[in-house]
């Protein structure tokens, strides 16, 4: 990719990291899974023929970083139809702040005012949404949103956001026109009381931005 870019991949990689929020390795294995997901839920492929199909060797390899990005294994997305009862956060114990919030308001652009949407926001460490959230919330509408006791640490608030009136509309596809993003960051919460804000403004999602794996829930 570098060379038809006629650039070094250093300089190539660079380029790319600050466009895209991530790595070209990293693009990529988002795309691939990204795919996986539509072949679940499109065809009757088997998970091996699927881990082939999008350019795994190993069946144990692709469930693991399916499993770990998109929050359910590969046989458990298919058979919930692509959506969950509830959002998988990461579980793992971190020491807590006292009393910690994240807090701010989700705005809508312009163009959409009157857009009936259903807004996911989660925290993560990456600047794109990458894996289990640390913490999440669902709104019914663009507005105020917290999030309760983050861990310590740098942190991203990003958002994700479609029309409620598309049956799928969980199931991000970056070339859907409906769907909006938003991201604030990167958020230091420290070990201190108090509370942190971190406004979103959402806006259109473009091919150069990484679809969103999480599986979510119909709210």
């Amino acid at each position: 990719m570098a060379r038809t870019a006629m650039f070094s991949k250093f300089h190539f990689t660079r380029i790319f990291q600050r466009t895209t929020g991530i790595s070209p390795g990293r693009f990529l294995m988002v795309m691939r899974l990204h795919r996986a997901k539509q072949l679940l839920l499109s065809t009757s492929l088997s998970v091996t023929e699927i881990t082939h199909e999008v350019g795994y060797a190993s069946v144990g390899t692709f469930s693991s970083r399916f499993s770990s990005s998109v929050g359910v294994s590969p046989s458990t997305f298919r058979r919930l139809g692509g959506v969950t009862p509830q959002v998988p956060v990461d579980r793992r114990p971190v020491p807590q702040p006292p009393v910690t919030t994240i807090m701010g308001t989700v705005h809508a652009p312009e163009f959409d005012q009157d857009g009936d949407r259903t807004v996911f926001i989660g925290l993560f460490r990456d600047p794109v949404p990458l894996g289990r959230p640390a913490s999440c919330t669902v709104l019914e509408r663009p507005g105020p949103y917290r999030l309760e006791n983050p861990p310590p640490g740098q942190w991203y608030v990003l958002a994700y956001s479609s029309l409620r009136e598309d049956p799928s509309y969980w199931r991000a596809n970056p070339e859907d026109q409906d769907a909006l993003i938003g991201a604030s960051g990167p958020l230091t919460i420290c070990r201190r009381p108090g509370a942190t804000e971190a406004d979103l403004h959402l806006r259109r999602m473009t091919p150069l931005d990484p679809p969103i794996l999480l599986a979510l829930p119909v709210h």
